[in-house]
């Protein structure tokens, strides 16, 4: 589903929106059955939680790109979202710089947290509130999420113009009773700016798991801003298929040589068509159109 003008235009004024059924069923239920092959299903947890001592942390629940299943690892390069990401920050120069699957279940670990703004460890500095060198960062929802189960809960910008952008998180409870609950069914995406407060919550009720994909991009070339090196995990399993399946748009959200670098030649060519079998590097080659 294509993001709304009108929803880019909440997340300028408001600082975050939330976008249902931004994933078509097929595509959602793909990648929920891809995810299942990571992370146990809410029923076997709660079955004996004690054989996923993994989760039992903040973090513990979660897994960078890539994934081995194609079905979880496309959905940072969906065209709908790279589209809302051009408009929304008014460039097609981007890169992805952060992508993290995260599992979340009821009763593993207190997920509260006081009001916070991302940028603590989006950038060196701090974001420029005139819109410019502006990130975007995203949620999509893989399952359902109620006001049950452990929502992200964010703050209006109208409602924190006036408190400084440090320190960056506010005392616990300090703006609780101006938050909003990030809710909605599975497929949904929310959108948020770095500069806008919010928390984790924790879950209202037991036997409950939240599943989400997150996914940051900024324009390109911002040397101050970034969260991850994508060479740092091309050894892992899934990278060889998520390479060679993309497009070249898509692999340039990554950092990938475009076609007409001079980085392109024949001993190039030749060796990363080794390393990524089945790749079509035709884009690539010096006599390529365009």
């Amino acid at each position: 589903m294509r993001v709304s003008d009108r929803a880019l235009d909440e997340v300028r004024t408001q600082g975050f929106t939330v976008v249902e059924g931004f994933l078509d069923p097929d595509t959602l239920k793909a990648a929920q059955d891809a995810m299942w092959r990571l992370y146990p299903r809410p029923a076997a947890y709660f079955a004996d939680p004690s054989k996923h001592p993994q989760l039992s942390t903040k973090l513990g629940g979660i897994r960078s790109w890539p994934y081995v299943d194609w079905a979880l690892s496309r959905l940072p390069v969906l065209p709908e979202l790279i589209d809302a990401a051009e408009r929304f920050l008014d460039t097609k120069d981007l890169e992805i710089y952060k992508i993290e699957l995260w599992a979340k279940y009821s009763g593993a670990v207190d997920y509260e947290q006081p009001h916070h703004r991302d940028y603590g460890n989006h950038t060196l500095v701090v974001p420029s509130l005139d819109g410019r060198h502006r990130q975007m960062t995203t949620f999509i929802l893989l399952s359902d999420v109620s006001e049950q189960d452990a929502p992200t809960k964010l703050v209006p910008l109208h409602k924190s113009l006036e408190i400084p952008l440090v320190p960056l998180e506010l005392p616990m409870g300090a703006l609780f009773e101006h938050e909003t609950a990030a809710t909605g069914p599975a497929g949904s995406l929310l959108i948020y700016r770095t500069d806008v407060l919010h928390r984790a919550s924790d879950f209202t009720s037991p036997g409950r798991g939240r599943f989400a994909l997150l996914v940051d991009l900024q324009q390109r070339g911002w040397r101050w801003q970034g969260k991850m090196s994508w060479a740092h995990h091309a050894r892992q399993p899934g990278m060889t298929e998520a390479m060679v399946r993309m497009t070249p748009r898509q692999r340039d959200l990554f950092g990938w040589p475009p076609p007409g670098s001079d980085y392109w030649t024949h001993q190039t060519l030749r060796d990363v068509a080794a390393r990524y079998p089945g790749i079509d590097l035709t884009p690539y080659m010096p006599d390529a159109p365009g």
